[in-house]
């Protein structure tokens, strides 16, 4: 059977970075990228189609396709994802938001206030998960209700997923994604670290990162993110305790 990678580029995760490593691996027709729909039932439906329509493709990305990766007869899809610190990951959403032109909500909003305002107004928005426990909502669509809450199912994936890279840990992520595309027999791959997109100053370490973010937004309030983001916080945890081995 043959093998495809599949790219969850999840948005500020250094998913443009993985992606360009992957494009020089392969040809234009063979890394492909499309976006889909929020209902999860059309999104799993348009995603299988895009697969079935691209045979050639060896590498697909989508900033959208839900979680799992479709079961098909003909190819094995493999996934790739990374998670991130998710508070430096919600610094890095304003920072690049604030910079980039459009008319986005986002955009316009990052433009028109602070960082504290800008989170403040996106958690106002019960259904706006951009700066709370952003990971676990996109990770838990890859199990049913049937397997728990949210956060249990997010849980399950990060412990299921056969590959999840840290971005804190880029370099050595990419190592080990080579390392085990690798064992799925995709031996040809050669991921060099290739940096794009980047918003944030990656020569701090995410301690001095923490600080700057909780002078920017007060102890009370940084305080009331870090609770926001709890869940978020243990599936990052869970992955780092694998780069410290």
């Amino acid at each position: 059977m043959n093998k495809a990678i599949f790219h969850f580029h999840f948005f500020k995760n250094a998913g443009t970075s993985l992606d360009a490593s992957f494009k020089a691996n392969f040809t234009e027709k063979e890394w492909v990228t499309k976006e889909f729909p929020g209902n999860l039932i059309e999104n799993r439906k348009q995603v299988k189609n895009w697969i079935l329509e691209n045979p050639r493709a060896k590498c697909f990305s989508s900033h959208t396709a839900a979680l799992p990766v479709p079961i098909l007869d003909h190819i094995q899809l493999l996934p790739v994802l990374f998670i991130r610190h998710p508070l430096d990951r919600i610094a890095s959403v304003y920072a690049f938001e604030k910079k980039q032109g459009g008319n986005g909500f986002g955009a316009v909003l990052a433009r028109n206030t602070s960082l504290k305002g800008y989170i403040e107004t996106r958690n106002a928005l019960g259904h706006d998960r951009q700066c709370r426990d952003f990971h676990v909502g996109l990770l838990a669509h890859m199990f049913s209700n049937e397997h728990g809450s949210e956060f249990e199912r997010a849980k399950k994936a990060i412990e299921e997923l056969p590959f999840v890279g840290l971005v804190e840990e880029f370099d050595e992520s990419l190592q080990r994604l080579e390392s085990w595309l690798a064992t799925e027999g995709l031996t040809d791959i050669s991921l060099k670290p290739v940096v794009q997109n980047v918003s944030r100053n990656t020569s701090i370490s995410i301690e001095e990162k923490m600080e700057g973010f909780k002078k920017q937004l007060g102890d009370e309030f940084f305080d009331e993110i870090m609770v926001s983001n709890e869940q978020d916080m243990i599936l990052y945890e869970m992955v780092k305790s694998r780069f410290s081995n």
